[in-house]
């Protein structure tokens, strides 16, 4: 069973969650918006932009088409909605818990922001630190050599 599943939190008010938790924890921009394909929150909290993406699922797929028992039957319309909210409001429910454990993790300081929130830190270029690294990562494993992050060290 996944965290959240079944939640009738609605979306609106895991983004206010978020946004709330966020002020309290000390960030002073907060945005957030949404595609066909995503929906993203950024703010800035010790003078880092920060940036999530959550993946949407598409409509289509058949874990909300049909009911995932012995014989996969398939769902109506309507059921199929419903399935497809169900799990949007339950991907937005995980990304307040991701988010509230890691500020409370900085607050307690079991960790440093930066350490914490590395891989979603977006760098002047609109990157996030994650975009930037896991090429490298997958260079590293594939040739077995490490490419040095700073020239000449």
């Amino acid at each position: 069973m996944s965290f959240a599943e079944g939640t009738s939190v609605p979306i609106e008010r895991s983004k206010a969650e978020i946004e709330s938790m966020l002020i309290r924890y000390g960030a002073d921009q907060f945005v957030s918006g949404w595609g066909e394909t995503e929906a993203r929150i950024q703010f800035r909290a010790k003078g880092r932009y920060v940036r999530f993406v959550l993946p949407i699922p598409k409509r289509d797929e058949k874990r909300f088409t049909h009911q995932a028992r012995y014989d996969w039957k398939p769902r109506t319309q309507g059921e199929a909605v419903k399935a497809w909210e169900a799990e949007l409001r339950r991907l937005w429910r995980a990304l307040a818990l991701v988010v509230k454990a890691k500020l409370e993790a900085v607050e307690s300081g079991i960790v440093g922001f930066e350490d914490e929130f590395m891989a979603h830190i977006v760098m002047p270029d609109g990157k996030t630190v994650a975009e930037h690294a896991r090429p490298m990562i997958a260079t590293a494993y594939e040739t077995g050599k490490v490419t040095a992050l700073l020239p000449g060290w």
